[in-house]
């Protein structure tokens, strides 16, 4: 047999090997979509689930809270636990476990199933996310990156900005159970593809006999105690009450003794080591802010449009849908650009282009419809895909693939600590300058302005037909206009606080070094 022929015969075998080996990775990612959707596909809904399950107003939001802290948990151990089960296991495993539990929260009769099911759902999609993220820098080759990283990219972002648009039409077409339904066919499908054509990697079940059970212990205290407090702290006047200091102090010593046993033991649940790179460790501050601006603005555009417009579920979707067309089509314009330009520059061009679509929703009023929010959310979805894929490749990239579970474990955790972060400052903050802005325009708007009396009058006036009662519903209308002009202004400081924070990450840009050579790359 000659060479040419051994040399045609492997090339189709060559081809064949790499085109499974996408479509599997493609599998993957699908799966990463589902699990990071559905912490926001419940966000436009959770009135009709509060009906449907009869909760209150307090209970509600943990349908959400759950699956936040179960998630955190879970993304920094998965590093852990796809070394010990391997790449295919832990993913099926996640894979299954996601969508049974997708089908439980559909079935949900009570608040407190609803709570336990979606934390054990955020929990076993947890797994999914940062697997993606290293399977992706291990076992393509650097030819293959600029396809890539740009898909995990646009999926890692585009997934959440999209979750209240899909679950608006959801629930508006059918019901809220649909929110959880929708994720059972493609879950299974998700599974069969993972067993049958991932074969990454092995697993070294020798691993689990060294499981450190007390530093998962003390993670899942650190973490959890975290999130909950960044969660419920803005609405409950953070440790003036009884629950959120009890849980800063459970956080705070659970984080000691957290950090002690990743020191200290043999086979720490999460190694720590990946942060000596510079690239990494900047890198995951940088997404640790990226995750402000992005889960930030899913929330804050919603919420202006809810309470300010009075937009339904489907019309913020509608609205919010622009942002994720722009990721979208920026990506993989992104890909293209991160392997002819210093990634760095194209870090510092994505911050620009955020802070400037935020600076120009500093002079928001109660009129921003559709059209006044259509560019600042195209520059915010070009903002982040430009920022985010740089990022990605800068920060995982470079790492030796020994180290690239663990470090995709703890990157990926740092967007979302970034996400609660952000949350809890914009919530924070709207509440604070609201208050503040609603104080300033009471004094103004007293007797003794001649602007206010002469705007009672008219009023009082045009409500004529009502008599006698005509002045009480003209002060109450006036004090809604001013109550309302002082959420808009707040609505303004934070914008305004998020354009500073991101012109201060473009000139932190520098701190990164360029990369010299990608570290993962399995298949050449």
């Amino acid at each position: 047999m000659t060479d040419a022929t051994i040399t045609a015969g492997a090339a189709p075998r060559a081809a064949s090997t790499d085109g499974r080996r996408m479509f599997a990775f493609l599998c993957m990612v699908f799966g990463m979509f589902m699990a990071i959707l559905d912490i926001q596909i419940v966000s436009a809904s959770l009135s009709e689930i509060q009906a449907g399950l009869a909760a209150s107003s307090d209970e509600i939001s943990w349908v959400q809270t759950s699956y936040l802290i179960a998630e955190v948990v879970m993304i920094p151990l998965s590093g852990f636990l796809s070394r010990a089960l391997s790449t295919r296991w832990l993913f099926a495993a996640s894979a299954v476990g996601f969508t049974l539990m997708s089908f439980m929260c559909a079935t949900a009769t009570s608040i407190n199933e609803m709570i336990a099911y979606r934390a054990l759902q955020g929990f076993l999609g947890g797994g999914m996310i940062p697997t993606v993220f290293a399977a992706a820098y291990t076992i393509f080759p650097r030819s293959k990156l600029p396809i890539v990283t740009p898909l995990i990219g646009l999926v890692a972002t585009l997934a959440p900005t999209i979750g209240p648009t899909i679950g608006g039409y959801l629930t508006d077409l059918f019901s809220w159970h649909w929110l959880f339904l929708v994720n059972i066919v493609p879950g299974i499908l998700v599974v069969i593809a993972t067993v049958t054509l991932v074969d990454f990697d092995e697993p070294d079940l020798a691993l689990l006999q060294r499981f450190d059970w007390w530093g998962l212990l003390f993670m899942a205290g650190f973490l959890g105690s975290l999130e909950f407090v960044l969660e419920e702290g803005p609405t409950n006047d953070w440790f003036e009450d009884n629950a959120i200091f009890l849980f800063a102090i459970v956080g705070g010593l659970s984080s000691i003794a957290f950090f002690a046993r990743v020191l200290l033991a043999r086979d720490p649940v999460v190694d720590l080591k990946a942060f000596a790179n510079r690239n990494f460790s900047v890198g995951s501050a940088f997404s640790f802010v990226v995750g402000i601006g992005l889960y930030g603005l899913t929330y804050l555009y919603p919420l202006y449009l809810a309470r300010v417009r009075g937009y339904s579920a489907l019309q913020i979707g509608e609205t919010m849908f622009v942002s994720g067309l722009a990721m979208f089509f920026m990506a993989p314009v992104a890909g293209r650009m991160v392997a002819k330009v210093d990634p760095r520059m194209m870090i510092a061009i994505g911050f620009a282009v955020f802070a400037i679509g935020t600076w120009q929703m500093t002079g928001i009023t109660k009129d921003f419809d559709f059209w006044e929010l259509l560019v600042p959310q195209i520059l915010r979805g070009v903002g982040i895909m430009m920022a985010m894929i740089p990022i990605n490749n800068i920060s995982l990239g470079t790492l030796p693939p020994s180290q690239m579970k663990n470090a995709s474990g703890l990157f990926n955790l740092m967007r979302n600590l970034g996400g609660a972060v952000g949350l809890a400052l914009i919530n924070t903050v709207l509440n604070d300058r609201w208050d503040l802005h609603l104080a300033r325009l009471h004094e103004s708007v007293q007797w003794a302005s001649a602007t206010a009396v002469e705007r009672l009058d008219t009023m009082t006036q045009a409500m004529g037909s009502l008599g006698s009662d005509a002045e009480a519903a003209a002060l109450k209308k006036l004090a809604g206009q001013v109550r309302l002009q002082a959420e808009v202004m707040a609505f303004s400081d934070v914008f305004l606080v998020l354009t500073v924070l991101f012109v201060v990450l473009f000139f932190c840009t520098p701190l990164m070094s360029r990369p010299k050579a990608m570290g993962g790359g399995g298949g050449h």
